[in-house]
């Protein structure tokens, strides 16, 4: 039988010890280069990875994550991305870099509060050191050429107010919804419904189904719905009622609001730019501030009603959808833009919406089990007590999903 000295085992020991060390180490490697893949879009660096790596053995995965978005991808891959589909109906990632997408990217980066992304007085321009076209109201150039010059957006936005830059009056600025992107996608032609229900899509997780109530009063439903679709009043009671009653009291918001561009000549509004009637401007059409098309198909049910202003009421803070946690301390009315998006921003629909879709962004994944549901719950209320910053559910999202796969 073969004996070893003492001095053996203590070698042997040693080296069993060092290959345990070593193989932790290639675990965090690998795992600081997951977190960093999934959070910038692209690899790090050797001394990044090495830094990560270094927090991961420590334990702290947030301060890991918090190194990954310091890379400009985080910025011009994954912000942009998460965010650009937002910018169109059809959901598109490929589209061209604008004021949307560049003002969302400047309040993540800045450490914002997110609930003020709807209905705040800002907006994020390129550095003028930067030598690009001036903003324009008409046109696009400005943030695609800012893209197209390949310059740092972690380093050359620059916070401005849309008083400044587009000359939109304070008490009509509502964020990313007053934003040109918004405008073009949103408020072109149409009835201005098309601003309500996409930002509940892109900012509270859900569409109209989803908040589909017929319990709620017709009261303020518009003309230009039928209360006989096809001659059937029960399609209207059963069905059209339940979007309508909720949707046309909070869209009443916008009426003031309207993309102007030529129909004839510019078919999908490139040069067209936002327009809003501010006090004493009276639409031709309605004879009040009160955009025309929202009066458009006004003898479909000329009973219906007719919009004389932009106060609009939540009608959904009663019936099943108070399940979306509405702020109690708002007044759940109001006029104007800015006012009805503090109203979807202060709900805990749209804190649990920016959550979801970090979680999936990170995580690859939606939240599929009893253990991501509750991490998302506490990411929520992490959210919510943390200022409403959204690089920190990046932060623990990554935490999370490290730890669960």
């Amino acid at each position: 039988m073969k004996t070893f000295t003492p001095r053996a085992l203590q070698i042997a020991g040693a080296l069993i010890l060092a290959a345990g060390a070593t193989a932790v180490q290639a675990g965090a490697r690998e795992e600081a280069k997951m977190i960093h893949d999934r959070i910038a879009g692209v690899p790090p660096s050797e001394a990044v990875l090495l830094d990560m790596a270094a927090d991961i053995d420590a334990g702290n995965v947030v301060a890991a994550a918090n190194t990954a978005m310091e890379n400009e991808g985080f910025y011009a891959v994954t912000l942009k991305n998460l965010f650009m589909p937002a910018t169109n109906r059809d959901g598109d990632v490929f589209r061209d870099f604008n004021d949307y997408v560049a003002t969302v990217i400047g309040i993540v980066r800045d450490g914002k509060d997110f609930r003020t992304a709807l209905y705040d007085n800002i907006i994020y321009v390129g550095d003028p050191s930067l030598g690009l076209p001036a903003y324009a109201n008409n046109n696009n150039n400005h943030y695609a050429q800012l893209y197209a010059s390949g310059a740092s957006l972690k380093d050359n936005l620059v916070e401005r107010t849309q008083t400044q830059v587009t000359g939109l009056e304070a008490e009509a600025t509502a964020g990313l919804m007053t934003t040109r992107a918004a405008a073009k996608a949103f408020f072109i032609a149409g009835t201005n419904r098309a601003m309500f229900r996409f930002t509940l899509m892109n900012h509270l997780c859900m569409d109209l189904e989803q908040v589909h109530d017929i319990t709620r009063t017709p009261d303020r439903i518009r003309q230009d719905v039928s209360r006989s679709p096809g001659g059937d009043s029960r399609v209207f009671n059963n069905n059209c009622i339940g979007c309508h009653s909720g949707m046309d009291p909070l869209a009443q918001a916008f009426a003031y609001y309207n993309y102007q561009y030529d129909a004839d000549n510019d078919l999908t509004g490139e040069n067209g730019q936002l327009v809003y009637n501010s006090a004493g401007e009276t639409d031709p059409e309605t004879g009040t501030r009160v955009q025309a098309k929202y009066h458009i198909n006004s003898t479909t049910f000329p009973n219906g009603f007719v919009t004389p202003d932009d106060k609009w009421d939540n009608y959904w803070r009663a019936g099943q959808n108070q399940l979306l946690g509405w702020d109690q301390t708002l007044p759940g009315s109001g006029n104007g833009a800015k006012t009805m998006g503090m109203e979807l921003a202060h709900s805990d629909a749209f804190a649990q919406c920016q959550v979801k879709r970090v979680f999936k962004t990170v995580c690859l994944r939606e939240p599929g089990n009893a253990a991501d549901r509750t991490a998302v719950s506490d990411m929520v209320t992490s959210f919510k007590s943390g200022g409403y910053q959204l690089k920190q559910v990046f932060a623990e999202s990554a935490d999370y999903c490290l730890s669960s796969n």
